[in-house]
């Protein structure tokens, strides 16, 4: 006899096996529609497993070893790059990036700022830090 799964463990064994740590909505549409997928995915919020830090982007978490509070997994950054890449936008470094790269300034990038290749209107961040985007041209 099969036991059946509800969608919220089905969306939960996803993203507990999955080795990214990053989702976004598309990710699950293999397995119901929007309107249930977002609904098992609150519930999944409300049970801590996961965090919202985006329209339509959803990280696993963590605890923090500060706080002893709920924080995402990876770093706003790497959460914003690994979306970017997964809706098809090419990351390029920042002008910023690129100058502390070949060694023309020693002042460090804050690691917020993103260059992107197309205008991009997602907002992204946690605990009230959002990541920018700065379009670049590449020559």
């Amino acid at each position: 006899m099969s036991v059946k799964k509800t969608l919220e463990d089905r969306v939960q064994y996803r993203i507990k096996r999955s080795s990214y740590s990053t989702f976004i909505l598309s990710d699950f549409y293999d397995l119901s529609d929007r309107d249930q997928i977002l609904r098992a995915l609150r519930k999944l919020i409300k049970k801590k497993l996961i965090l919202r830090v985006g329209q339509g982007v959803y990280v696993r978490t963590k605890v923090s070893s500060v706080t002893n509070k709920i924080i995402p997994e990876q770093n706003i950054r790497d959460i914003a790059i690994t979306v970017l890449k997964k809706s098809g936008i090419i990351v390029i470094p920042a002008p910023c990036e690129q100058e502390y790269n070949d060694g023309k300034t020693t002042q460090v990038p804050t690691g917020i700022v993103i260059g992107v290749n197309s205008r991009v209107n997602k907002k992204i961040g946690f605990n009230g830090r959002f990541v920018k985007y700065e379009k670049v041209t590449t020559h």
